[in-house]
């Protein structure tokens, strides 16, 4: 049995696509006979008890008006000593990068994947007069020079990688829980809760913070009301943004939910939607977003980030303002549903989960799940 050791930062307490992703891949990895245990930042320590393995949660230092903690390399180097992992994987690119020198001192063949685009999210964040894409070349090449293989989930995400000739690049998207998400559970009560007959619903379910531009969705409720289409915007999601976000949309269809307990929760909501608005410029795969089609519900995103990868080549894409958005929707809408939303099914079906975790193990240079468990 051969044990994986994933490690995480950002990893949201109750949600979000990272915790998914690892909890998919986790499973998927215990399918298929691997003993699984990942190491993640909260408030106190513990071990959690998990069905596909163990959950080693390690005291983090919180991110200022983020909501998220991190660790740092020292003391989950530590950890993996007393773990002993025969795979490491992952998945930060901050205070954690260096652990790709201490798989290869012990060697123990190593992951990194790229969950963000550096250079984009260092735009968002730091004023363009510094080196930024310099910046983001050096901590790049350093990254793909200390682990074995660096996953990118798509070719927008690998290109700041390709443009150094990085060798030991991969690329494996993501996938979706085709069964939890559905078309089969739109709610016909939640949507008559959340919108009146004749309204359009439209659903932006993302963290309510800077990089997720979530004010461009609430930009396009008001234009497209202001054009006079009945919508109404159900957000689902917090974030440091919500105070805000709430005093500008007073006067519009807009309705705040805040966080959505459960997947179960999130599933009947984005296949009640009628369009799901995915307005952050850096996502480098949009995991909600693919929940959204596998629900039957179309998505329309940022011509910015790599959603377009992800929706098809069919897909309705926004520039950089609520005017974008709001056309964009509209576009969305004048297809039948009965057109539009098998369309966005058949599009999620091919990222099922079977085929990430495959690829993971590939790049772990271990047998498939399928190879385990058989053809099923």
């Amino acid at each position: 049995m051969t044990r994986i050791v994933q490690v995480a930062n950002f990893f949201g307490p109750r949600s979000g696509g990272l915790r998914a992703a690892l909890n998919a891949l986790a499973a998927g990895y215990a399918d298929a006979g691997h003993e699984v245990v990942q190491v993640v930042p909260g408030p106190a320590e513990v071990v959690e008890e998990q069905p596909w393995g163990a959950r080693v949660v390690r005291r983090g230092r919180e991110v200022p008006g983020t909501g998220y903690r991190v660790l740092r390399g020292p003391g989950v180097a530590r950890t993996l000593d007393q773990l002993a992992p025969d795979r490491l994987e992952v998945h930060d690119r901050t205070t954690l990068r260096g652990l790709g020198r201490w798989a290869s001192a012990r060697g123990v063949p190593s992951l990194t994947v790229s969950h963000e685009r550096l250079d984009r999210w260092l735009a968002q964040w730091l004023p363009p007069t510094l080196p930024l894409g310099r910046m983001a070349d050096r901590a790049n090449a350093a990254t793909a020079a200390s682990f074995d293989a660096v996953v990118c989930t798509t070719a927008w995400a690998a290109e700041e990688f390709e443009r150094l000739g990085v060798g030991n690049l991969v690329r494996v998207p993501l996938g979706v829980d085709l069964e939890l998400f559905s078309p089969r559970v739109t709610d016909s009560q939640l949507r008559g809760e959340l919108a009146e007959p004749h309204e359009q619903l439209l659903v932006m379910a993302s963290r309510l913070s800077r990089e997720k531009c979530p004010q461009l969705a609430v930009a396009a409720a008001e234009r497209l009301a202001a054009d006079g289409v009945p919508v109404r915007l159900a957000v689902a999601g917090d974030g440091p943004l919500r105070r805000s976000l709430t005093r500008r949309a007073q006067d519009l269809p807009v309705t705040f939910l805040g966080f959505v307990p459960g997947r179960g929760a999130m599933a009947r909501l984005l296949a009640t939607a009628d369009v799901v608005v995915a307005p952050g410029p850096v996502e480098t795969f949009g995991l909600a977003a693919l929940e959204a089609l596998a629900s039957g519900t179309p998505v329309v995103a940022s011509v910015h980030s790599a959603l377009g990868e992800v929706l098809g080549p069919d897909a309705p894409l926004a520039g950089a303002t609520g005017a974008d958005f709001a056309r964009a929707v509209r576009a969305v809408l004048e297809r039948a549903p009965a057109e539009r939303r098998p369309a966005a099914r058949r599009r999620a079906e091919q990222f099922p989960w079977s085929a990430t975790v495959d690829g993971f193990l590939a790049v772990h240079r271990l047998q498939p799940a399928r190879a385990t468990r058989g053809a099923a």
